[in-house]
């Protein structure tokens, strides 16, 4: 795979400097041109010779993305952003702010191939991977326009991330490099619906960062109902997985396990997913669903949502509620640029 210059990590861009006859040093200025100072043009890159800032515009056009569209929530501040690319296509990111930092959830597809029965993001399809530099520069963007830094990175935005394993691992190597953004590899949770050879795969790369699986329900029934992996990977295979990443990183699993009315929220759903879940080091987040149009799934009801956490506690499950961000804007994966491709149509 050829990369563009801003996917390269900085011993890539070391001999890319040589074989467009520059010195060896060009490559750490190049570097932090574009990842600690973000900036959007080769131009910019002032202590670099106007002859090697030309080549590089002519054979690696610099990837940069443009905000089309962002939606701000009045209710917490949470702000929807879509980004066009540079063939035309969009994708969206989310910035939500905590009292322990900003985070940005990011998309790694343009579109899904996964089918997920109750997600926005799923429904055109999959288009294609986006390359590493299109994951930092939905990061890059969004700190420009809110002039503050970003602390976590959620990859859980449109797309399947280990559907598109390489460029996702370069893009963590990337955004953690001391010398670019630097953000820290155990502030970035990487979710994943199960695509098991490639948790144990990702297990193996030596980082740091937490692995949120999607489960959503607490046996391979329902999970097939909901999810068309569980047709591929059974739970056994899909948990055997998670274990294996918990021994080879020591990071604490995180389950994701959104509650439909009616589906996957009953008493004896919870006491089932406790039993699932026993002796694992993890932490289940309870996802109140986000209803889209196009499904008729439901949000499970309060009492309900309360139930099933406290019936998971009395097997003690670490568990929480996911606070709802931007519940008045375009929610959930996938909508915002579901709605702005159904306007364009």
């Amino acid at each position: 795979m050829v990369w563009d210059c801003k996917s390269m990590l900085p011993e890539e861009l070391k001999v890319l400097a040589e074989q467009l006859g520059e010195k060896p040093f060009r490559a750490a200025q190049l570097f932090g041109w574009m990842h600690e100072k973000n900036v959007r043009s080769y131009d910019e890159m002032t202590n670099l010779p106007a002859s090697f800032r030309k080549k590089l515009e002519t054979k690696y056009p610099l990837t940069v993305l443009d905000c089309v569209e962002m939606q701000v929530s009045k209710l917490d501040g949470t702000r929807k952003f879509l980004f066009r690319l540079e063939d035309g296509n969009v994708v969206e990111s989310v910035w939500m702010e905590y009292h322990h930092g900003n985070s940005v959830c990011i998309s790694t597809q343009v579109g899904c191939k996964m089918g997920c029965r109750f997600c926005a993001s799923t429904l055109g399809g999959w288009v294609r991977d986006l390359k590493p530099s299109e994951m930092l520069e939905q990061i890059y963007q969004i700190q420009r326009i809110m002039n503050d830094r970003v602390s976590n990175i959620v990859l859980m935005g449109t797309g399947e991330p280990m559907d598109n394993y390489d460029a996702v691992v370069r893009f963590i190597r990337l955004v953690s490099h001391e010398k670019g953004l630097n953000i820290s590899q155990r502030n970035i949770t990487v979710s994943t619906c199960g695509i098991v050879p490639r948790i144990r795969q990702f297990a193996d790369e030596g980082l740091n960062v937490t692995l949120a699986l999607s489960l959503h329900a607490p046996n391979d029934e329902k999970r097939r109902e909901l999810m068309p992996i569980a047709n591929r990977y059974s739970l056994e295979e899909v948990l055997a997985a998670c274990r294996y990443y918990f021994d080879r990183t020591g990071r604490r699993l995180t389950f994701e396990y959104s509650l439909v009315g009616g589906k996957n929220d009953s008493e004896e759903d919870a006491r089932q997913l406790a039993g699932l879940l026993k002796g694992l080091n993890c932490h289940v987040n309870l996802i109140p669903v986000n209803p889209i149009k196009e499904r008729n799934y439901v949000q499970s009801g309060q009492k309900v949502i309360e139930a099933f956490k406290n019936k998971l506690e009395k097997y003690k499950i670490n568990v929480t509620i996911r606070r709802e961000m931007g519940r008045d804007i375009d929610g959930a994966c996938g909508q915002l640029r579901k709605s702005y491709m159904d306007k364009k149509e």
